[in-house]
């Protein structure tokens, strides 16, 4: 039984998930930093004088409970963002790269769909020749913009 667990935790992407979760965390800490004590009294100071922050009291003048706080959402919006670019940047690229050079392709294009005339589907493959829902026989698919058209000149042909 340990001997099962252990191979099941040794294994290559559970151990590349672990790390890229490890680095996401250590990122986030880092970004909310920089939203916390950068970002937020920047948008403090937008709204200048002695107010709560950016944002509008619905209530009470005071009371925190019913101030709207436009600011905090609005820092909350750029750490998921800058969080987000980091994630992209700094673990999917390199590693889209590292998977392309070993000949594995990862988070590939969607495949291309087209909409079956006859129940109106639109989740069908591109190269499907019958419907899956009504199993009409479809048309052939389209040729894609700037490619040959099927039994036409080829483009630099002899």
């Amino acid at each position: 039984m340990l001997r099962g667990f252990k191979n099941f935790v040794m294994r290559g992407d559970i151990v590349t998930v672990a790390v890229g979760l490890i680095i996401a965390l250590a990122l986030s800490t880092l970004i909310k930093a920089f939203t916390d004590f950068i970002i937020n009294p920047i948008i403090a100071r937008a709204q200048g004088g002695h107010s709560m922050g950016l944002g509008w009291q619905l209530g009470r003048p005071g009371n925190k409970n019913t101030y709207l706080d436009l600011g905090s959402f609005l820092s909350a919006a750029v750490y998921f963002l800058i969080f987000m670019a980091v994630v992209y940047f700094l673990i999917v690229v390199p590693y889209k790269h590292v998977q392309g050079r070993r000949g594995v392709v990862v988070f590939a294009e969607p495949a291309a769909l087209k909409t079956c005339p006859a129940c109106l589907s639109e989740d069908l493959p591109a190269a499907a020749h019958k419907c899956r829902y009504c199993a009409t026989d479809q048309p052939p698919a389209a040729p894609a913009a700037g490619g040959p058209v099927p039994g036409g000149p080829v483009p630099g042909g002899r």
